[in-house]
């Protein structure tokens, strides 16, 4: 959770962070003059418009209740996440409202005891807030005493670190404790190519099942949808539970209809359109590479100017294919200023100080260009401030 001490930058009050979790996403609403959002990771396409469409239509049917069985969004889901046989795994593939409803589900149905997070600096910070507002004693990552509940998010969101299959399967064999539960969070994972399923622990079903006919170790698979398709406001997550009574414990503590039917449409039509994920492999290695190229004399320019060329030169973090870059700036007066600066400019960033607690740090959304001109047209009036 946010502490009282940790500054709270920007967010117009919106979140009381004594009792909630900060999170990113709340500064366009205050801004007279906004242009885009660079301090969310959603896709730089845009919200594809076919599955707002169905979304929009859905609303002409609101005065009835959305289908409690969650089709046929559901099994168009399975299909997109398993195409050759979807069939087999549907049972234990259940959506919720956003990734955030399912992260709590399974943590109240997990064991009692302790939870730890994934191996990185830092992560994403709901599965934190979930385990202590459940009661849970909190590992920190580099402890290597097996938990009852671990939760790594790969890739990791801020960080942009990845484990590939293999390291994924190893991590989980050494740090969850025989009978206990681990969650894998790949919100992010889709973006790696349009291979992403052989990299993705949905498609490792021996696995799981191995894991839990012999140490009992129940292993969750969680998406948040809403980045990679862009719909944040829709509130739309999945889980693929290692077996069928897993997922039925999670209906039965499932409020009913947590999925509206706006939302609902929306999945069904959007894991259809090829042509968006197709551009989305293509651009957002392409957008995000230029970004950095972009930054880079600026990043120059500062340390120059602060007579410490390498030191302070700007460290860039994540994997090529993600939408956002982790950026430690080296100061926290710098990180303050960018913050600041782009805010200003109706383009604002994600601070590393609120939730992450990483005060020299900022997230940066990738973008398309025009956006990111408006951005870099801001920056270059950084002013150098003394520490």
């Amino acid at each position: 959770m946010t502490t009282d001490s940790e500054t709270v930058q920007n967010d117009n009050g919106v979140w009381d962070t004594k009792v909630q979790q900060f999170h990113g996403g709340q500064d366009w609403r205050f801004l007279d003059n906004f242009v885009e959002d660079f301090s969310v990771t959603t896709n730089a396409l845009g919200t594809p418009k076919a599955a707002l469409e169905a979304a929009k239509d859905a609303l002409n049917s609101c005065h009835h209740y959305p289908p409690a069985d969650q089709e046929p969004a559901k099994t168009s889901l399975a299909q997109f996440i398993w195409p050759d046989d979807y069939s087999l795994h549907v049972d234990r593939l259940l959506l919720g409202n956003g990734a955030s409803e399912l992260i709590d589900l399974v943590t109240r149905s997990a064991p009692l005891g302790t939870w730890k997070p994934g191996p990185w600096d830092v992560q994403y910070k709901e599965y934190e807030r979930s385990a202590e507002t459940n009661g849970r004693t909190i590992l920190q990552p580099r402890d290597t005493t097996p938990a009852n509940l671990t939760c790594i998010v790969n890739p990791c969101n801020p960080t942009g670190e990845y484990k590939n299959i293999v390291e994924l399967k190893h991590w989980i064999d050494d740090n969850v404790a025989d009978g206990g539960f681990v969650i894998v969070d790949e919100s992010m994972q889709p973006w790696l190519s349009r291979d992403f399923r052989a990299d993705s622990l949905t498609s490792q079903h021996e696995f799981i099942a191995m894991l839990y006919q012999t140490r009992r170790v129940s292993v969750y698979v969680i998406h948040s949808w809403t980045k990679i398709w862009s719909c944040t406001g829709l509130r739309l997550g999945s889980v693929v539970c290692p077996t069928l009574a897993h997922c039925n414990v999670l209906k039965k503590l499932q409020v009913p209809w947590s999925v509206n039917s706006p939302a609902l449409a929306f999945m069904d039509a959007v894991v259809k359109d090829a042509t968006y994920m197709e551009r989305t492999w293509e651009l957002t290695p392409k957008w995000r590479a230029e970004i950095i190229e972009r930054l880079k004399p600026l990043s120059d320019c500062i340390a120059q100017a602060m007579n410490d060329e390498e030191g302070l030169a700007w460290k860039f973090y994540g994997k090529s294919f993600l939408s956002w870059i982790w950026i430690d700036t080296k100061a926290k007066s710098i990180a303050d200023q960018v913050v600041a600066i782009a805010r200003a400019a109706g383009v604002p960033v994600r601070s590393g100080t609120p939730g992450y607690n990483r005060p020299t740090y900022v997230r940066v959304a990738v973008r398309e260009p025009s956006k990111v001109d408006v951005l870099i047209d801001a920056l270059r009036g950084f002013e150098i401030e003394e520490e």
